[in-house]
Formats: structure tokens, sequence, C-alpha cells
């Protein structure tokens, strides 16, 4: 899987995900996986650490967490913090492709990621391959049609959200995502949705962090004028000063074991 993020985007990123909403995010999927000390915890598509970081407070001091991702500015920003940790192990590496041996971790966990791999399939098995018999999994991702945003336009709003949805292959993933799971090999897989709720505008919000992405992608592709972009952006901030800002997304977190044999 490519690279998708540069230097600044991947800046950007990092801000959104030390925004309170994505701090209580984190602490549910924490609670989901339930990490013991000593496990061994891979972490697919890492990205700035701050997940990794967590869990490996939670399975020292016998425990290792290994981390990858494809963004070389990703894997900067999750040396850098959880640089001295000696339990943490960072590598360049592509999920649907994993440098580790068949039957090695007890636990792996995917946030964000496999939206935008294209053989998301073979990702799968990949992530059914490295775990030991009994070892369990996590998975996030996001349907952005799940989105309840207030808009003076409507119609422009659904524009934005739609063009949001060409920048990766499987921006519906969580739609089909159990049934892909049970077919290369998951049993007990479950699934809850964790909301993102955004009742005023304020920059340190998950929706506020992430709007000058859906602006900068609608525009930069031209699928959505400019023009039209900067007015979607205005009518939020104005929605914002009149206490009238609203904003909610799913995003769906799959548990999932690999059979005993």
């Amino acid at each position: 899987m490519a690279s998708v993020f540069d230097d600044k985007q991947s800046r950007r990123i990092e801000a959104v995900y030390l925004t309170p909403d994505i701090v209580r995010q984190r602490a549910q999927l924490l609670e989901a996986l339930a990490l013991q000390p000593g496990e061994c915890v891979v972490d697919l598509g890492c990205g700035p650490g701050l997940l990794a970081l967590e869990m490996a407070h939670q399975v020292e001091p016998e425990g290792a967490v290994q981390c990858i991702d494809s963004s070389d500015s990703m894997l900067a920003l999750a040396k850098r913090r959880c640089d001295g940790l000696p339990q943490v192990h960072v590598r360049g590496g592509d999920v649907a492709a994993l440098p580790y041996s068949d039957r090695s971790f007890d636990v792996a966990v995917c946030t964000q990621v496999y939206e935008y791999v294209p053989e998301v399939d073979r990702a799968l098995a990949e992530l059914h391959r490295v775990l030991k018999p009994g070892a369990r999994a996590a998975v996030m991702d996001t349907d952005w049609e799940s989105c309840v945003w207030n808009s003076s336009d409507a119609l422009r709003m659904r524009r934005v959200i739609e063009a949001w949805d060409s920048h990766c292959p499987h921006p519906q993933l969580p739609r089909t995502l159990a049934a892909r799971l049970r077919s290369v090999g998951f049993v007990r897989v479950r699934v809850e949705a964790i909301p993102l709720i955004n009742d005023t505008y304020h920059p340190e919000t998950f929706s506020a962090g992430v709007i000058p992405a859906l602006a900068g992608y609608a525009a930069k592709h031209g699928l959505v004028p400019r023009a039209e972009v900067d007015a979607w952006v205005a009518d939020l901030q104005a929605l914002g000063e009149r206490g009238e800002y609203f904003f909610s997304l799913n995003r769906y977190l799959f548990c999932a074991q690999k059979p005993e044999r």
C-alpha cells in the first residue's frame, strides 16, 4: 500500500488524534482489547504512535508492541513518540504483505487503515496469518454515510461528503467487514458503533480538525468548485457562531478471534 500522507498531512492527522474526541475513542478501543502484561501486540498502520504508546505501558514489562506503517512521516512521529521504550518496535511495512512470521502475535489492532487498502481481503488474510491460535483482533473503520452534519445547504454538504468518499478505495468498508473477517477464518466477530459527536464548533474537536482535509481534497481534485468549498467552510463556522453547529459520525469497532485450532 503506497503512502498517502506527507509531513504536513501527518502533522494535521496527529493533531486530530490528540483531540478529546479521539482520546476517548482510544480509551474505548483499549478497553475492548483488554491487554494483559506480557502480551505481544501488532499495531497495523500505527500512524503517529499514540495507540502504540498506550499499549506499550499495558503489556510491560515482558510484552512487546510491533508497529508498521507505510508513511515515512508517520513512522518518524511514532519513533519519536515511543523513543526510549524498548518494548516498542517501529518499521515500515504493508498491511497486505506483513513482514512477520505465522502465529507471531497475541493481539492485533488496525484502526482507520483497511479502508485505504485496495486488496483488503488479502490484508485481512495476512492479519489472520500472523496471529496465534486463539488470539484476538480489533479493527476500526468509518462509513462517512453515517455522518450527520448540520448545514444551511444540505445538497452542498452532500456533494462535499460524496467527494470525500473517493479519497479511499473502500469508503463503506464497515458494511462488509464482519463478513470479510469471517471469510478469512475469524470467529466470534462482534461489532459496536463508536459515535463522534460535536455540538459546538471548536478547534479541539474531531469535526473541526477534519474540515480542512475534506475541503482541501474536494477542491484539489476538482470534485467541488473552490468557491463552493469555501462557502461550505464559512457556513459551518457561521453555524458555530450562532450556536447551531452539530456533527455526528460513527466509527465501527470489530472485535474477532482466531480459532484455537
